[in-house]
């Protein structure tokens, strides 16, 4: 299983999760990571957003079938609003997870062990990409969904192995 990289802070695990506009695919996995960590009662050490490479959308709600989608599986996309990637995510967040390839590529992660593929922790397809369903039917979005709800349950898992082992406070390695 894929590991996620220690919390660099005593405080909150800051994770980012990052698409191209964000309004689908990012903050589905948002909303729907955020409900996995809170039933698994971490809300209190981890914190979710998401963010997009690109900036048409900054400040829109969710796309109508992204909120749609989640809606009927329960959940609540009312409060997401668009946001593009700066570069002090890079420094905030402990870990960014891409929605593709290209999101990667887009926030400067080929190299960098905070950057890693949402997908790397799918136990069905591993390393994949999160296919963008915006030009796509209402499916495309119930697969996003089915992606997202068992990756999440899979980051949360991950998750606790990282809280479990947090990085010293010094920066020193542990023994």
């Amino acid at each position: 299983m894929t590991a996620l990289p220690p919390s660099r802070t005593d405080g909150r695990y800051r994770i980012g999760v990052v698409c191209l506009g964000n309004i689908c695919r990012s903050p589905m996995a948002e909303v729907v990571l955020t409900e996995r960590v809170a039933e698994a009662g971490l809300d209190d050490r981890v914190e979710v957003a998401s963010c997009g490479t690109g900036d048409w959308h900054i400040g829109h709600p969710m796309d109508h079938r992204a909120a749609a989608t989640l809606e009927a599986a329960g959940y609540d996309p009312s409060k997401h609003r668009a946001q593009q990637f700066a570069e002090r995510w890079l420094d905030e967040y402990d870990v960014l997870l891409a929605m593709d390839a290209q999101n990667r590529t887009d926030v400067g992660g080929r190299d960098d062990d905070r950057v890693l593929m949402f997908r790397d922790f799918d136990p069905v397809d591993p390393g994949s990409d999160v296919p963008d369903p915006y030009y796509g039917g209402d499916d495309g979005f119930e697969e996003v969904l089915a992606m997202v709800e068992r990756t999440s349950t899979a980051i949360v898992e991950a998750l606790r192995a990282a809280l479990e082992h947090p990085a010293p406070a010094d920066g020193a390695d542990r023994q």
